[in-house]
């Protein structure tokens, strides 16, 4: 890859769909050493007493099965850029050990941060705000447009799916440019210039409601290719009247989102219970549809969430500065229900 924007990108995870076959081909399955490892990491941990959001590799050895996460690891950053394991076993461990099993797995991939002003670095994704667009996305049943998180990987752990719904999908950035550069070139000067994302009311006191710089949705830094997707705060920033955008980035931005979301190009899967999906968050774009939950409590969607940050990556300014290296800001008496104004009806928006 070089830092010229017109090049094409070549590298693994540029891929389409039909070269990733389906869900199975795609899947490692854990085998009784690495549950072994796991178990036996857990209990280390739990001896020690440090707190599930505390661990580090230090607190989680898991040595018996290093050579196997330093391939994983591989797959994320120089392979294609997502990595399903399957076989946590969900049924044999209440929701903290879980919890504390996968945190600690995650620990081995990258540094975990806190993904809301709750501080929480173990997200739980459940349906707390059912169609409610006010509530983050992570905590509502809407279906959400392909997107980015702010970090730099992304765990997701199924511990029981919707009764209907919940359908993840993905697709490769490094593809969705190569597409646009092909098809609609003049439309890539947009992209790599930015735009100023709405913060969603979670910004520190003091700090303005937009991101102080315009964050590039394709960015490249010493080599390293970066994505920053979040047309929801684009939209939401222009509808609450804090700027407005030309004819050139409204093309732009519907035209990346036609490509990301053609057959060939998204990838769908369900992440069934004890399913585990890692995805470099630099590299991938992620969605999910709609779901309904049953009534029955114990059999409400439920899955546990990471983001991890590696500070080996590079990254320009602007990309940095959205993700922040610690996360989102931990603010007392700030949780996670957005209360300013200029909603539209857009149902499908990843706010």
């Amino acid at each position: 890859m070089t830092d010229n924007p017109v090049t094409r990108i070549d590298h693994p995870a540029a891929w389409h769909v039909a070269e990733l076959g389906g869900g199975d081909s795609i899947a490692l399955h854990l085998e009784s050493r690495h549950l072994d490892a796991l178990d036996a990491a857990v209990r280390t941990s739990k001896r020690s007493a440090i707190p599930v959001e505390s661990l580090t590799r230090r607190f989680f050895p898991l040595d018996a099965m290093a050579s196997d996460i330093e391939k994983w690891r591989h797959e994320l950053t120089e392979g294609r850029g997502l990595l399903l394991l399957r076989g946590f076993p969900v049924g044999d461990y209440d929701v903290e050990d879980m919890g504390r099993m996968f945190m600690g797995l995650g620990t081995h991939f990258g540094f975990p941060v806190s993904q809301n002003n709750l501080g929480e670095k173990l997200g739980h994704v459940v349906n707390v705000g059912d169609k409610d667009r006010r509530e983050r996305a992570y905590r509502n049943s809407r279906g959400l447009s392909l997107h980015t998180d702010r970090c730099d990987d992304i765990g997701m752990l199924c511990l029981q799916k919707a009764c209907t719904g919940g359908e993840s999908g993905y697709a490769s950035a490094l593809t969705i440019h190569n597409e646009i550069l092909a098809t609609r070139p003049e439309l890539l000067a947009p992209l790599y210039a930015g735009f100023r994302l709405h913060r969603f009311g979670e910004q520190p006191p003091g700090e303005p409601p937009l991101t102080r710089l315009p964050v590039p949705i394709f960015s490249l830094k010493d080599a390293h290719f970066n994505v920053v997707y979040i047309r929801g705060y684009i939209d939401l920033a222009v509808d609450e009247g804090l700027y407005a955008l030309d004819d050139a980035s409204w093309q732009a931005l519907d035209y990346f989102d036609e490509v990301a979301n053609r057959p060939d190009i998204r990838f769908d899967a369900m992440l069934e219970p004890g399913d585990a999906m890692f995805t470099n968050n630099c590299f991938l774009l992620h969605r999910r549809t709609a779901f309904e939950d049953c009534e029955e409590p114990e059999l409400k969607r439920h899955l546990l969430r990471l983001w991890l940050m590696d500070d080996a990556r590079p990254a320009v300014a602007a990309v940095r500065s959205h993700k922040n290296r610690a996360g989102i800001e931990k603010l007392d008496q700030r949780g996670t229900y957005y209360s300013g104004a200029g909603f539209k009806d857009n149902s499908n928006k990843a706010y």
